[in-house]
């Protein structure tokens, strides 16, 4: 199969899944709340991958108030938050961010500030130089609003932005602000990005002048 290449401006990186695998925490954490709640763990970890807790919260148990949500939402957060094990970078990610010093780049995330320099350090990987958190957007993936902001964050407009996504609801999202999108892992090769890796390890990136080369294998 021949190389796919894209010049693109900036790069917009999801985290969980695409920079981290952190699939074990978030397991742990889903499959617990599952239970809790009566429902069935394969169709709960089916929508929690890519939104914000409260917003999964939401599609599973659309009927339960908001304020419920959010007040379990923390609860989880602060669980996540003192649970590491098993957080270990996505293959070819300290390569790929090391490649990326220097270049116009941010980190998208449904995870917030804290939880992300938490699981950022935990696989030891640098923080991007632009972060979009759960606190940066008033509407979780699949909404593009955390992709738009990361583009204006970085001066870029989104047709100038790639984003790197992993999970249905982000790759809606980035799909959504009008930017293409790679699909990073076996999770995300079902939900149509515009062009797939199995792994960052197939990802190569070439500065230029005003634009870079980002060519997979």
């Amino acid at each position: 199969m021949p190389a796919t290449t894209f010049t693109p401006r900036a790069l917009l990186l999801d985290m969980d899944g695409t920079l981290v695998n952190s699939d074990a925490v978030v397991e742990r954490c889903w499959l617990r709340w599952a239970e809790e709640n009566g429902l069935d763990p394969d169709e709960v970890l089916r929508v929690a991958h890519g939104r914000q807790g409260h917003a999964t919260m939401a599609v599973l148990l659309p009927d339960r108030p908001v304020e419920v949500n959010l007040a379990e939402n923390e609860r989880m957060l602060a669980e996540e938050k003192a649970d590491t094990e098993g957080v270990v970078p996505v293959p070819g990610a300290p390569a790929f961010l090391a490649a990326l010093a220097g270049l116009p780049h941010a980190l998208v995330t449904s995870a917030d500030a804290p939880l992300a320099r938490i699981r950022m350090a935990a696989a030891d990987l640098p923080l991007p130089p632009v972060l979009v958190t759960a606190e940066s957007v008033g509407a979780s993936k699949p909404d593009p609003e955390g992709f738009l902001k990361g583009a204006a964050a970085l001066g870029f407009a989104p047709a100038d932005c790639l984003a790197f996504e992993d999970s249905a609801a982000g790759i809606a999202a980035a799909l959504a602000a009008g930017m293409p999108v790679i699909g990073i892992g076996p999770r995300a090769a079902a939900h149509r990005p515009t062009a797939h890796a199995a792994t960052l390890e197939s990802v190569t990136v070439t500065a230029g002048p005003t634009t870079f080369a980002v060519t997979l294998a």
